[in-house]
C-alpha cells in the first residue's frame, strides 16, 4: 500500500493553483472539470503517480470558503534548506507562519507556510531533496 494523493477543498481554484505551482514549485499534472456535478479536480505535485504522491485540489462551484476545523494538521514537504525555502516562499508572495528553526524538543529544522485557503504546509529540512 502507498499514499496516492491528499485532497484539499479550495475556494478559488486558480489562486490555489498559482500558490502551489508558483510559490511551492509543484507542477500541474492534470485537471478535470465536471459541470454536471459542479466541481473541478486539479492534481499537482513534484512528480506523478506512482512514483510520487499528488495533491488534489477540489473546487466545488460557488463555494468560496471552507471551515478547516480542528482535526486538520498539515502537509509536509521535504526541502534541502528550510531557511532558503522560506525566503523563496516570501519572495514569491507566500506567507511564512513559522520561521525556520529547530522543532521543539528536537534538532530537525522546520518551518510552516500557509496556502491561500489557510491550510498549513510544513517544510522539513532534508539535505538530499530537490530545491523549491
Amino acid at each position: 500500500m502507498r499514499i496516492l494523493h491528499t485532497m484539499l477543498r479550495v475556494g478559488d481554484l486558480q489562486r490555489s493553483i498559482d500558490f502551489y505551482t508558483k510559490v511551492l514549485g509543484m507542477h500541474l499534472l492534470r485537471q478535470s472539470d465536471n459541470p454536471e456535478y459542479q466541481y473541478t479536480l486539479t492534481f499537482l505535485g513534484y512528480g506523478s503517480n506512482p512514483e510520487h504522491a499528488e495533491l488534489e485540489l477540489t473546487y466545488n462551484y460557488g463555494v468560496e470558503k471552507y471551515e478547516l476545523g480542528t482535526a486538520y494538521g498539515h502537509i509536509a514537504i521535504a526541502v534541502p534548506d528550510v531557511h532558503a525555502a522560506c525566503e523563496s516562499v516570501k519572495t514569491r508572495g507566500g506567507l511564512v507562519t513559522r520561521e525556520a528553526g529547530p522543532v521543539k524538543g528536537g534538532k530537525t529544522i522546520i518551518a510552516f507556510v500557509q496556502d491561500p485557503d489557510g491550510y498549513k504546509i510544513e517544510l522539513i529540512q532534508r539535505t538530499s531533496e530537490v530545491r523549491l
